[in-house]
């Protein structure tokens, strides 16, 4: 930086003084040209570089809020309080010997409806609000976008029963059917593309393209994080902390604002609150343990749908991570690495990589993310 300063600041002396260079003309006060040893004048712009970078810093600390330390609102775990950004609706169903409902959205084009419908499927520490931006995106651009919150997650039931992605799959199907929708083009982030992928497998008539965003389960947790018991995963939800629940978030980020992820961490701590907690961990353990158990690796190769994979380059998730040896925890989640393989096994799959972007592309970089979902709709 010293030598930028030098170079480019001091515009260097003028041909008479390069004979002297720690002499510089600089003009004077009273308007007329004062001979000022250049080592002074280096120092006091590098002074004065250095004030406006502290002023501009400390002005971006003081309109940054402190994060939380805590939260004392209850919330209820169907998230009855928490902003949605339209309206939601419940599909009934009747599963596994239990009346559940399920949550979603269903959000029509404001004008020039192109007929097309995308399904957005959220990922396992998310729900369907997240997609705020990347529907209005949809939208906007005449396609019907239908969003729903699976069994277990979000405004809808925290059911205890086996959770499979077979489950899943079914319900998304049976809301396509209640909306008379007989085909859409499938996005999953994260579990969610987990999720897709079985759709692609289950339903290929109905399944016009499949994307997946920051894509969990391209490799078998199995084979590197030892299994947990059902209830040793339940116990693991309950005693989350808010300080170790904001570092994990976090880490799904390279650059998002710490005080915007804070939007997942606070509905997780108030739950904690709520007299219905222990059935909300029952039903975050056995989605746990779907993911553990339910690899979709081995289906790549049999999906007969077009495929476009979105990575952020810097995405390192990986289910179980924490439990895995020291030895194998850092082969896991090396998801860039996992996508291009995936895209080779993928019959005529296309990968579009974000760099300095990690596991939530439409949030992290919602541009480049809905740039490479509008081509893939288009194509």
């Amino acid at each position: 930086m010293l030598t930028h300063l030098a170079a480019d600041g001091s515009g260097y002396p003028k041909p008479l003084l390069r004979r002297c260079p720690f002499i510089q003309l600089v003009p004077a006060l009273d308007g007329n040209s004062a001979f000022v040893p250049y080592t002074v004048v280096t120092r006091i712009r590098i002074c004065l570089a250095s004030l406006c970078f502290s002023l501009i810093a400390g002005a971006a600390i003081a309109q940054q809020k402190p994060l939380p330390e805590h939260y004392d609102n209850p919330l209820g775990i169907g998230f009855e309080e928490l902003k949605y950004p339209y309206p939601t609706a419940f599909l009934n169903l009747y599963v596994q010997g239990q009346d559940v409902r399920m949550s979603f959205m269903d959000v029509q084009p404001p004008k020039n409806p192109n007929g097309r419908t995308v399904v957005l499927l959220h990922g396992k520490n998310f729900w369907g609000a997240y997609w705020a931006d990347t529907i209005k995106f949809l939208t906007d651009r005449g396609y019907r976008v239908v969003v729903p919150d699976q069994i277990g997650f979000g405004r809808s039931s925290k059911a205890d029963l086996h959770y499979s992605f077979d489950f899943l799959a079914e319900n998304t199907a049976g809301l396509l059917d209640l909306l008379q929708i007989p085909k859409a083009v499938i996005v999953g982030h994260s579990m969610g593309a987990m999720l897709g992928i079985r759709f692609a497998r289950l339903y290929p008539g109905r399944t016009e393209g499949l994307v997946l965003e920051g894509p969990l389960g391209l490799e078998d947790y199995r084979l590197a994080v030892p299994p947990s018991s059902l209830e040793q995963l339940y116990q693991q939800e309950l005693n989350v902390t808010l300080e170790d629940y904001r570092r994990y978030v976090q880490s799904y980020f390279v650059h998002y604002p710490p005080e915007k992820a804070e939007v997942f961490v606070e509905p997780r701590m108030r739950i904690t609150l709520s007299g219905d907690f222990p059935r909300w961990a029952r039903s975050a353990a056995l989605t746990d343990l779907m993911i553990y158990e339910q690899p979709v690796c081995y289906e790549l190769a049999e999906l007969k749908v077009p495929t476009l994979l979105i990575v952020g380059q810097e995405d390192r998730t990986a289910f179980g991570k924490d439990r895995a040896p020291i030895d194998l925890r850092n082969t896991l989640g090396n998801v860039p690495e996992l996508a291009r393989k995936a895209a080779t096994q993928i019959p005529g799959a296309k990968i579009v990589e974000l760099p300095n972007v990690g596991h939530i592309p439409h949030l992290e970089a919602p541009d480049q993310f809905h740039q490479a979902l509008e081509g893939f709709l288009k194509r």
